[in-house]
């Protein structure tokens, strides 16, 4: 699931090779996707070497061990460095995570490195998500209440909070969406595991006030519906949350409103 596999024909050539760090002991072969459009030169794999008695155990301590020593063109994105902004989500040996959770040693041979599949590159491993943005915030993400506001805040019991795990937790990495073969192919119309994930969360807060007007802006043939319960986007997510049961639930949540 969410393997990178392009036809022949349309694999990246094989860029260059750089030198192995001198001295060292202990080495980690990477292959990394290298692309940059405004060259109008095709797409490569380049391929590094790290000395891993230099370097941190995590894939992102290798890219930018890569970047700081080797070669200060590769681009990336990343930030915090702990599992929690989603900046580093990328394609590796063929499965979408975060490079700054994903170990060396988690795998033998060569460490494969891609962008996020099928979205546009602005540069080598970093994807544009303008379009996953919008469609995140398409879906409103925010408290919508009809009632006048508190004095100091809106409450929830116990077991009403308890209705969100598993949802608010989402990083907006983009793994689980670009692992989803219908967001590939309607990728412009779908919104996708990851903004349906969160429309979930708002549609069951107990304190928004606006569940039916949520319902109706995804009563769409696309918006919703061209999910087909494939579950690479559930295997895929790096946070252990599962897009495909919020999805069903939205569903299940469109027909009993239509059966009341």
């Amino acid at each position: 699931m969410v393997e990178l596999m392009l036809p022949k024909a349309d694999r990246p050539a094989k860029g260059k090779t750089w030198p192995k760090p001198a001295n060292a002991q202990r080495l980690r072969e990477f292959h990394i996707y290298r692309y940059d459009p405004e060259s109008g030169a095709n797409p490569r794999i380049d391929t590094y070497f790290v000395d891993l008695d230099d370097c941190g155990p995590m894939i992102l301590d290798g890219l930018l061990w890569i970047k700081n020593k080797v070669d200060a063109t590769l681009t990336l994105r990343r930030s915090c460095r702990e599992g929690i902004c989603g900046s580093c989500s990328m394609n590796i040996n063929g499965l979408n995570t975060l490079a700054c959770t994903k170990g060396m040693g988690d795998s033998a041979g060569p460490i494969k490195i891609y962008p996020l599949p099928h979205m546009p590159v602005v540069k080598d491993l970093v994807p544009d998500l303008t379009t996953f943005y919008a469609q995140h915030r398409a879906i409103e993400p925010w408290l919508k209440t009809t009632t006048p506001a508190p004095e100091k805040e809106w409450t929830q019991t116990i077991p009403q909070r308890a209705q969100l795990d598993g949802l608010y937790e989402c990083i907006l990495c983009a793994c689980c969406s670009t692992s989803c073969p219908s967001y590939w192919w309607n990728g412009d119309k779908y919104l996708g595991p990851a903004a349906l994930l969160q429309a979930y969360r708002w549609l069951i807060d107990s304190r928004d006030e606006t569940t039916q007007e949520r319902l109706d802006n995804l009563e769409d043939p696309f918006k919703l519906y061209r999910c087909h319960t494939i579950m690479n986007c559930s295997k895929a997510c790096p946070k252990g949350l599962n897009p495909a049961k919020a999805i069903a639930q939205i569903k299940k949540m469109m027909v009993e409103r239509k059966a009341a």
